[in-house]
Formats: structure tokens, sequence, C-alpha cells
């Protein structure tokens, strides 16, 4: 059984989790934040005087009904992508990219509103109505303008097409249909066959979508003047990374959604083939490295501020004060609904926060519901580095539990740590989660800086392994270092050249 599995487990006993989505969710204001500046804000053209009436995206877009269609889910995509990110060198950067390509759009009347979300992620993605979304996990891994015009050509594609109008109207129907199956067939196997088949149908039904935007956003490329290769070479670095950040590089997706969806082998030979239609790789189109590598130094890289840090062993969250340690050979992955952590012998760890609320008891906490298979005799309460906390055992199908709850001011942080039934290591690996869980201290917290994406120029005497080793935040420094500036096997650098590393 593979590790995602043991995290699953670690996931499925918990039975509710009232109040929290993420850590950062602790310390959210709950306000909406408003659009990302508008590429029709730019001013391309110094000579040019401001119009008395501009034509924003707002009058633009106020009669059309797929604009409406995405303004009403702009609120969610943005809140699920912990907000977005603010720069505005970034901001200008992407604009400008976005505003080449709009030139050549397909639809000349179609405007467009590009946000970044604040998230290390690697994704972007369209709604109905020129809702383009663009991740900054995504513009640190790319290595010149040229491919983040790939990126965006291609969701432009998807708008234009009225793909995300089709896509809506499926998912709606499926949505229906596994209610239906989730409620009549309960967890039965039938049932889960049955959900596997509506995903899969969803994910053919995009297939065509994907391909058909892949051709348009091509040709927006090379029209715009932008190297019309990036496609296919952005397509290898997103290959590349899916491999470097796979905490099981030969788990079965068999049935994951994307799993019907061109793989990258596919896309790039047909990325490579549209785009000789503009000459030979090499020959043609404009990178735009240079402004595009000054536009993202000093990028947020990583975890922000509001979801906590990883540092090696060690997960730290300066706004809530805290800090614990998973055991050596663990791996911490700080997603947007909680903190997770693999080890060896399919050892999960889950780690979430919610508001205390009025539950000043914690062992009546532990027991009111919230964690399936609890073992109420082993219900103890305990301190932890001084803080009030309570611990229990639970059990389901082939795993075994610790269930932790420690009180930190009007907070209830939870630790759930799952392995196979009568494994040693879950004592060992609670109680090191329980020993070094604790407050930060001023000192701790006022020195914890995020982790950003640097521009370093080579000098004569650097060599890989020399800028690799300032690479921060992994003690993976070579692999990263490769990924991020997409270096190929046998890569050598020169004096002169600029790279990316990771550091505060």
């Amino acid at each position: 059984m593979r590790r995602d599995t043991a995290i699953q487990a670690a996931w499925t006993i918990v039975r509710a989790l009232p109040g929290r989505r993420a850590l950062g969710a602790l310390l959210f204001s709950g306000a909406i934040l408003s659009g990302c500046q508008s590429i029709f804000d730019q001013a391309y053209t110094p000579n040019v005087s401001p119009s008395d009436s501009p034509q924003i995206v707002d009058e633009v877009q106020k009669n059309d009904p797929r604009a409406q269609m995405g303004a009403r889910e702009h609120p969610r995509i943005v809140a699920s992508y912990g907000g977005e990110y603010r720069d505005a060198k970034t901001e200008r950067l992407v604009a400008r990219i976005a505003g080449a390509l709009t030139a050549v759009s397909e639809n000349p009347n179609q405007s467009f509103r590009i946000t970044i979300l604040n998230s290390p992620a690697i994704n972007a993605f369209a709604l109905p109505g020129g809702y383009l979304y663009v991740t900054r996990g995504l513009l640190a891994l790319a290595n010149d303008a040229s491919e983040v015009a790939a990126v965006l050509s291609h969701e432009m594609g998807h708008v234009t097409a009225n793909h995300g109008i089709e896509r809506q109207r499926r998912e709606e129907a499926e949505v229906i249909a596994s209610r239906v199956v989730a409620e009549v067939l309960s967890s039965d196997l039938a049932g889960k066959q049955a959900l596997a088949r509506g995903k899969l149908r969803l994910a053919a039904f995009s297939r065509q979508q994907e391909l058909q935007a892949d051709v348009i956003g091509v040709r927006m490329l090379g029209e715009a003047g932008y190297d019309p290769y990036a496609a296919a070479r952005f397509l290898d670095s997103m290959a590349a990374y899916a491999r470097y950040s796979a905490v099981d590089p030969d788990n079965d997706q068999s049935l994951d959604f994307l799993s019907s969806h061109p793989n990258s082998a596919q896309r790039v030979d047909l990325a490579r083939r549209h785009a000789r239609n503009f000459g030979q790789e090499g020959t043609v189109g404009d990178k735009g490295r240079d402004y595009y590598i000054a536009g993202i130094d000093g990028l947020l890289y990583g975890d922000s501020p509001q979801e906590g840090y990883v540092r090696g062993q060690t997960f730290l969250h300066g706004g809530l004060g805290i800090r614990f340690d998973v055991p050596p050979d663990f791996r911490i992955d700080n997603k947007v609904e909680a903190v997770l952590a693999t080890g060896p012998g399919e050892t999960a760890i889950r780690f979430d926060g919610v508001a205390a609320g009025d539950n000043d008891n914690l062992p009546n906490y532990l027991t009111s519901g919230w964690v399936a298979g609890l073992q109420p005799e082993t219900v103890r309460e305990i301190q932890v580095n001084g803080m009030p906390a309570a611990t229990a055992r639970a059990s389901a199908e082939r795993w075994d539990f610790d269930v932790t709850v420690i009180r930190v001011d009007n907070q209830i942080f939870r630790f759930l740590t799952a392995v196979p039934k009568g494994s040693p290591a879950l004592d060992t690996t609670a109680e090191i989660l329980r020993s070094t869980f604790r407050r930060m201290t001023p000192q701790e917290i006022a020195t914890l800086k995020p982790l950003r994406v640097r521009i370093v120029t080579a000098t004569k005497d650097d060599t890989i392994a020399s800028l690799s080793a300032r690479v921060m935040g992994t003690d993976r420094k070579l692999d990263l270092f490769k990924l991020i500036n997409a270096l190929p096997a046998g890569a050598t650098i020169s004096p002169g050249q600029k790279f990316k590393i990771i550091s505060e």
C-alpha cells in the first residue's frame, strides 16, 4: 500500500472539520479582494493622454452573460487559492505579456481580467467571460516571457472557444449524477466505480478542449511575436516539476481526473508540430528572458506567511506563533486544508487547527464525535510544553491512530498520526510531535522570513554546484536549481549568465 493511502487514512477518520479549511483561515480577515488590474489599464505608449471615456473591463463586460458567470465564481476562486498576489512589478510583467496576446486574439471584442493567485501551486485556468488566472508558483517555474505567454494564450483559447460554458454544463450534470450515486450507493464498490467512471467521462470531454486550446495558443504565440516553441518547452518543465514533487512517482492515478487528458509527451509533440508553421526552432520569435527574470526577481516562493512555512523537518507559523518537528525521513506537505507529512513504514501525519469556541474541556472535545473509531477508554488529559492537551487512540480498518489536541489561547491544534495496525511507530512518532510542539519566541517570529525567487549572475568561479548550494528551503538543492532553471543533464554555465535561486 502506498503512502498516499496512509494520508487518506489519516484524513478519513475525521468526520467534520468545523471552521477550518487552512491554518491561514484562522487569521483570514474574510474580505474578498478586488480583481487584478486589467491589461487595458496599462499604458504602453507614453504620448497617449488619458481618455475622457476610458473603456474599462467593467463597462465592456456589463451586458455579457458569460462575464457575469465568471464574476460569480471569481471570489470563490480567489479565496480558494490564498487570495491575490499583490506586487506591482509582477502585475506589470503579466499585463505586458497578456496585452501582446490580446492584440492577436481570435475574438477582438473579448476582454480579459488577469489575476495572479497567491499560491505556490503550478496552475493556470480560465472562467467564462475572460477571467484568467495564473499562480505565482507557475511564474516562478517559467524561465521567460514566452513560456508564460504560452500558458496565457492557451487559457485565452479556452475563453474564445467558449469551453467554459460547455464545461460548466457537463460539470453540472456530472455533479448531480455523482451526488445521486454517493447517496444511493454510499461506499459500496459499485458506487465508487460509478463515481470514477463519471470523472473519466468528464476528463474525456475535456481532452478535445485541451488540444483545441493548444492549437489556438501556439498560433497566438507566433502571431504575437513570441517564440512559438515555448508551449512545448514549458510543458516539458511542468512534467519535470510533477516528477520532482511527486511523493510516489509510480503512483497509479488511472482514476484521477487528469488521467485521460493528453499526456505531456503527446502534447509536447503536437505543440512542436504546430510551432513549425512559424519556422525552425531557435530561429523565430522572442523569448523575452531578460525582462521576464527581472520582473520575477523577489517573487514570493513556496509557502506564504498566512499558511506558515516548512523548513526541513520543521513547520513554523509566525502568525499563529507555533512550531513543531516531524521525525527524520518524513516529508512535510503544507496543503491548503491541512499540513500533511509522510514517512517510512506507511506512517502519515495530519495537522490542522480550529477555533476553540466553547470547548474548554479537551477530553470532552475529543469524544464529541468528530473522530471516527475513537476509543473512549484511551482518552487522557496531558500537558504539552505547558499547554493544556488531551490524547486518545482510534482505529479504522487496518489503521491505528493517535489523536492529540492542544489548546493555545483561543485555538485548538490537532495532530492525527496514522500507522498500519500494530506498528510500533505510532508511539514514537506521536511523541515527537507532542514534545516538539511549542510556542515560538518573539525573536523566532521576527527572524522568520518567506522564501523568494532571487536572480543571480554567474561569475567565472561559479559552477552549478556552487550556485545550487545557495538554494534554501529544501534538502534537494541541486534538483530544485536544475528544475527552476530548466537545465538539462550535462548542462554547464558561463560567466554572466543569470539564474534563479530560492533564498530569503
